[in-house]
């Protein structure tokens, strides 16, 4: 018997009622499948941390369906909301001050005076988080460290009955998670590369944007750890060509038994990028996984750092 439902009307309200009751959904987004829960429902929250066996010192992501939820529990400016009217619903998140000693939010918030908010660009996603009436936090919904799900099906090879609900909403149209920028600050601070370019953030801005990995060892945001979106079999990058027994994922002009893009379209690479690592580390007979290079403008900045996390000894 499966867990995956269509997202069609009634199945979404039934999967509202399942958050509010405490259980985990899982719900496609245009970056990746998250693993869905009550931001304010500290019970369920540490369910999605056992389920993704995922450190508790490791903060997740809500995600919010209109704008003006901002005010109830974040501090916000006009720096945010102009920020949000031009990149919302999409795949950006920003990591802002807690307004009020909320200890609902605390496991969500891993203990920080911090929290990270975005809006997906996904009608179920919204849908879902409308119906149910609070902001759900949401991670990737696969085991921690693995290769982040783009399908439902990659949700339920992973995680199983572990999930209440997994809503089928096709394959992700981004691939890879959101850009994070922390707006605590006067200097916007990119924590994580994603589905949002850092020179679309700049160009709208007009100023620079400052690049960090953040602490690895005491995160502020996800996607900071030095290894993550992890295959099983061992990962080299920025691979002009295969070495013997390596499966090889090429790009544009580098062939491999798999092309993250022959047109050498970053997009379609970004889109394609864990479907395909998932391909290989299934069919890597010898254990070993090549990927060639990618440029580092625009999205092949998020591929790259996924790559590199990923490769991560």
């Amino acid at each position: 018997m499966t867990n995956i439902y269509n997202p069609n009307s009634q199945n979404i309200q039934k999967a509202a009622e399942v958050i509010k009751n405490g259980g985990l959904v899982a719900f496609p987004t245009e970056t990746v499948y998250g693993l869905g829960a009550n931001v304010y429902n500290a019970k369920a929250v540490a369910n999605i941390f056992a389920a993704k066996q995922r450190p508790h010192f490791d903060p997740l992501i809500s995600h919010i369906a209109e704008v003006d939820i901002l005010k109830t529990y974040a501090a916000t400016d006009e720096r945010v909301f102009a920020l949000a009217k031009r990149f919302w619903p999409g795949p950006l998140t920003f990591v802002l001050k807690r307004i009020e000693e909320n200890p609902a939010i605390d496991l969500a918030c891993s203990g920080l005076r911090t929290l990270t908010v975005r809006m997906p660009d996904h009608p179920v996603a919204l849908s879902l988080i409308k119906a149910s009436g609070v902001p759900i936090v949401a991670p990737s919904a696969n085991k921690y460290q693995s290769i982040s799900p783009t399908t439902a099906q990659h949700v339920a090879d992973g995680l199983g009955d572990k999930v209440d609900m997994i809503l089928d909403g096709g394959a992700c149209r981004v691939g890879v998670e959101s850009t994070i920028i922390d707006l605590t600050s006067k200097d916007i601070v990119m924590l994580r590369a994603g589905g949002t370019a850092k020179e679309n953030l700049e160009e709208f801005l007009g100023e620079k944007i400052i690049l960090s990995s953040g602490n690895p060892e005491l995160p502020t945001a996800p996607g900071q750890l030095l290894r993550h979106y992890a295959p099983k079999n061992q990962l080299r990058i920025n691979a002009d060509f295969p070495e013997k027994d390596e499966f090889y994922i090429g790009f544009g002009s580098y062939n491999g038994e798999l092309n993250l893009s022959p047109q050498a379209d970053l997009s379609e690479a970004a889109a394609n990028l864990f479907a395909y690592l998932r391909i290989a580390d299934s069919k890597a007979a010898n254990g070993k996984i090549a990927v060639a290079p990618i440029p580092l403008n625009g999205l092949g900045l998020a591929i790259n750092d996924r790559l590199k996390r990923a490769s991560y000894k």
